[in-house]
């Protein structure tokens, strides 16, 4: 696979460079120069192929040129070995549940994929940096941990992740170390992003990234929606729209991706908490980031989403295009937990508050277009978000024991600043 950055068409690298680096010297993205499409046939017989095998197909069309594809099923089998199932929840929308995995949360995906690939790719000490406003750093710290040759540094903004997401942030020790920034995502993602592009620290440090800005972690994430179409072509013939509760909008791309390659979803729906730069840049066609606030879904806090750009790549920069397969609203704190109290009541099913977000935006959509079936990400475990669910339907969901042993554990952090240099102090002395 061949990859460009967004910011130089011309600055071309192989996988192993793009996944290793994370991010462009001139700190673009890394897009590939070509998405491959899925054969026909495929897509005929999808829904008699397991998730390891839809996942294989993807994942050999897209790799098999940098990696063996014995080694590809092995990652594959490694890596995708927890469900996604899809669950009826009204007449005509569907949830497909991502939180089976290790950590509870879809980031499992991306972060266990793409850590057994740069571990194939990486020859020498690398130290991995992640900014993450509540479920990346968990998945990326189970899925790095204790793996040879490498360091993690989470970088989580102080006070703004919740109680449990904190706990499962701080307290892995081992080749994990966690910062707490004094400020919101917006500034923990701007730091890795300096960090990573810095000569000095390029010098002295071999770097690389695990947010969706490293496309090792956004396309597996494109596996779950074959695997959701898979499954709803079994039970439901009409149109397929999916709505992603959206933040930093590497999932959406990896839905578009799986498009790309020749997925039938006829529509994707970014559904945003307060953070709205995205449904008012399809309003207006103009995209001014803005520094985020704090909501209830607190994965999405972000104000100034990384892979907007990737986005605009994938259409070209033509609007239009964009307004024609995608669709965006943004919904409110209240909202959200009357979505959770609603769907408790008539359905007896709890949604986190990033699944409420989801839910609504199908459920808005699937009302106004009845031609179509839905289905919208539940991104997380509702237990990792227990007293936001408790004020909605006064009931703490189930905990699985897995993430009950991380409440007994010690916090282990260093609070920084949201200043670069205190940043660039303490990498270099790791």
């Amino acid at each position: 696979m061949k990859l460009y950055s967004t910011n130089n068409k011309e600055n071309i690298v192989d996988l192993k460079t793009a996944v290793l680096n994370g991010l462009a010297e001139d700190e673009g993205l890394f897009m590939p120069i070509k998405i491959p499409k899925m054969k026909k046939e495929f897509f005929e017989n999808i829904e008699k192929l397991s998730f390891q095998e839809i996942a294989f197909e993807v994942a050999k069309q897209l790799f098999s040129e940098d990696i063996s594809v014995k080694k590809l099923k092995h990652i594959i089998d490694e890596t995708i070995n927890f469900d996604a199932p899809l669950v009826k929840i009204e007449e005509n929308i569907y949830c497909l549940e991502l939180f089976h995995g290790p950590t509870l949360a879809f980031k499992d995906f991306g972060a266990r994929f793409m850590s057994r690939l740069i571990s194939y790719f990486n020859k020498k000490e690398t130290l991995i940096l992640v900014a993450t406003s509540g479920d990346t750093g968990s998945a990326v710290a189970h899925g790095f941990y204790n793996i040879p040759g490498i360091k993690v540094v989470l970088l989580y903004p102080s006070a703004k992740v919740s109680k449990i997401q904190e706990q499962q942030l701080t307290t892995m020790g081992g080749n994990i170390q966690a910062l707490e920034i004094k400020g919101n995502f917006d500034d923990c993602q701007t730091l890795v992003k300096q960090a990573i592009t810095d000569p000095y620290l390029n010098k002295i440090l071999n770097l690389s990234s695990a947010n969706s800005i490293n496309i090792a972690r956004l396309i597996p994430q494109s596996f779950y929606y074959l695997y959701a179409y898979a499954q709803i072509k079994k039970i439901n013939k009409k149109p397929l729209a999916i709505c992603v509760p959206s933040g930093n909008f590497g999932n959406l791309t990896a839905g578009l991706i799986a498009k790309k390659m020749g997925l039938p979803i006829k529509k994707f729906i970014a559904a945003t908490n307060a953070n709205d730069p995205f449904p008012i840049f399809l309003q207006t066609g103009h995209f001014k980031p803005k520094d985020s606030v704090k909501t209830l879904s607190n994965a999405m806090d972000v104000g100034n989403p990384s892979n907007f750009v990737r986005i605009l790549e994938l259409y070209k920069f033509n609007l239009e295009n964009i307004k024609k397969e995608i669709e965006s609203k943004s919904y409110n704190d209240e909202a959200t937990l009357e979505a959770i109290r609603e769907l408790y009541k008539n359905s007896d099913y709890i949604l986190d508050p990033h699944g409420a977000i989801g839910y609504m935006g199908i459920k808005e959509f699937i009302k106004n277009h009845n031609k179509y079936c839905g289905i919208f990400l539940e991104t997380a475990d509702p237990s990792k978000f227990t007293d936001i669910v408790n004020k909605a339907i006064e009931v703490n969901p189930p905990m699985p024991k897995r993430l009950e042993k991380c409440l007994d554990k010690e916090k282990q952090s260093i609070i920084l600043s949201n200043q670069f240099n205190d940043l660039k102090a303490f990498l270099s002395s790791v």
